[in-house]
């Protein structure tokens, strides 16, 4: 009730107990005592409402009015603030993204032009030692037919060397890299999936053709990367550093413990090379022709870590408890070593994910921390804090959702039979082109796993109204600190990592998920009952 209807309140109230005192003395039952005494309750009650209606209270509404006033000015202030932020911030990310494509499309040019240069020189060489080439081989570096080594293993910055290491030996095998099925090396391969005739939109034929490896110039040094801390290990790797060196003449490159190790077992290994620092071992791409690994997939991350940019074909034998991406036996290792030497074989190219750290001081999106390289997952989870973890997802411009639960994996299709797979993500095929978007423990019961193409740039932001903090692990290690503010980009990397294929892609694939997972695996129902039934019939 306002002060303006003070008065006409105390006014009713006055009307109404004159007509009760009349009432009562029409009766003969009213009090003179009762009514002198009410009507001084109705006077001072009106003096109160006329104390309270005075100038102070008036006043104070009126502050309170400017007040608020000015507090929904300060509102609107803070909302455009936070506008123009989100401007900020989409404009800057495109402007990134505008950024990394030109860095992509110079990358290309760079690289194509060193591959046709390279091959120029060779051909030179060539025609000077008079060398008979077959006539498969005098294509050159025109990728018409395939990829070439020099598209696939050139560094960022390609040229000479100006700081190239003594340890390790300069020259290095070319090869090239074709599509075939069931042996058939003819280098064609269909490109165009979709085509547009006389308006009609149609699906052109898939190729389902193998990928394939062929050496042009046979390789001189091999990497050994092993697990550590296996005795087995250990004695198996000098075994086949021995015969690489006799029956192959094959320089060896090992880590600086595995030297160690075959050093201070026998002087005969004083052949190896190995490297002091993290400058040679940059460059480890330029020398190593072939790595082979000794151990399980965790091996295979590792050797993949080594190399920040392109990465020399793997051959991974499995010696560790599954092998997803070990397929190669090492009790026949002299004849899986001798097929992938002679070549062809065929491989698989494993997707790498390029993740950048963005800290909320950063100036602008473009200063980044060092990229980091995954082949299996980033994983990004609360870490020991009892907060759901909360974050924010884009793809490309797009908003995706809003995390709530224990983390997220974004996961490249070779991971997807390792963290996503636990978390409830579906298996694929290693060469199928995508990236696995998985929640882990989501505290929703319609948060499903995506899968998304492989073109894509992901974006997970801690807002700054999160309650805790985010910690980011890559590949199982390296885990950082993301707090309020600070975001982590993910992208596919133009450095896949291809591994050699005991048969090929899918038959390997197939076998790592039955033998590894025991994938459907079930007693097959009995046709006794039916097959019963169908005799007494008969009878």
């Amino acid at each position: 009730m306002s002060l303006d209807e003070l008065p006409h309140k105390v006014s009713d109230e006055r009307v109404n107990h004159n007509t009760v005192t009349s009432h009562e003395s029409e009766n003969g039952s009213g009090s003179i005592s009762t009514v002198s005494s009410t009507v001084s309750s109705v006077e001072s009650e009106k003096a109160a409402y006329e104390f309270l209606a005075q100038t102070p209270i008036k006043s104070t509404d009126a502050h309170l009015v400017e007040f608020s006033e000015a507090m929904r000015t300060v509102a609107k202030a803070l909302r455009r603030v936070a506008e123009g932020k989100a401007a900020a911030q989409a404009e800057a990310e495109e402007w990134r993204r505008k950024y990394e494509l030109e860095m992509t499309h110079k990358q290309q040019r760079k690289i194509k032009g060193y591959g046709s240069c390279a091959n120029n020189e060779l051909e030179k060489l060539a025609s000077q030692l008079t060398l008979e080439t077959p006539a498969s081989d005098q294509a050159g570096c025109c990728g018409n037919h395939g990829i070439c080594s020099h598209e696939v293993l050139q560094d960022e910055s390609p040229g000479p060397n100006p700081r190239s290491s003594h340890k390790l030996v300069s020259r290095k095998a070319s090869f090239r890299l074709s599509w075939g099925c069931n042996g058939d090396k003819n280098g064609q391969h269909k490109h165009d999936f979709v085509s547009f005739e006389k308006g009609d939109i149609t699906t052109a034929e898939r190729s389902n053709k193998q990928i394939l490896l062929k050496w042009e110039s046979s390789p001189q040094t091999v990497l050994f990367i092993t697990k550590p801390n296996s005795n087995s290990v250990r004695v198996l790797c000098a075994e086949m550093v021995r015969w690489l060196k006799e029956h192959k003449n094959i320089n060896v490159v090992v880590e600086p413990r595995v030297s160690k190790e075959l050093l201070t077992e026998d002087s005969y290994y004083n052949f190896i090379q190995t490297w002091d620092d993290d400058e040679e071992k940059k460059m480890l791409h330029t020398k190593v022709d072939l790595i082979v690994t000794l151990g399980g997939d965790g091996t295979v991350l590792w050797a993949a870590s080594l190399f920040k940019g392109p990465v020399p074909p793997v051959v991974a034998f499995s010696l560790g408890s599954l092998g997803f991406m070990t397929p190669f036996p090492s009790e026949q290792y002299r004849d899986c070593l001798d097929n992938v030497l002679n070549g062809p074989f065929s491989i698989t190219l494993r997707n790498r994910l390029q993740c950048h750290v963005i800290r909320d001081a950063a100036k602008d999106e473009l200063e980044t921390e060092e990229p980091i390289l995954v082949l299996n997952e980033v994983t990004i989870d609360r870490g020991i804090s009892s907060y759901l973890t909360y974050l924010e997802c884009y793809c490309d411009s797009s908003f995706v959702t809003c995390v709530q639960g224990d983390g997220l994996i974004i996961s490249t299709t070779s991971g997807s039979t390792a963290y996503s797979l636990a978390a409830g993500g579906s298996m694929v095929h290693p060469q199928v082109p995508g990236i696995l978007f998985t929640p882990i423990c989501p505290h929703s019961l319609s948060f499903r796993p995506l899968i998304l193409p492989e073109y894509v740039t992901l974006r997970v932001q801690v807002p700054y109204n999160s309650r805790g903090q985010a910690w980011a692990s890559f590949d199982g290690k390296d885990r950082k600190l993301l707090s309020p503010g600070d975001a982590l980009i993910c992208s596919i990397s133009p450095w896949p990592v291809p591994t050699a294929c005991l048969v090929d892609s899918t038959t390997d694939f197939l076998r790592s998920i039955h033998e590894g997972l025991h994938w459907n695996l079930r007693k097959s129902q009995s046709f006794d009952g039916p097959q019963s039934v169908f005799m007494q019939s008969a009878n």
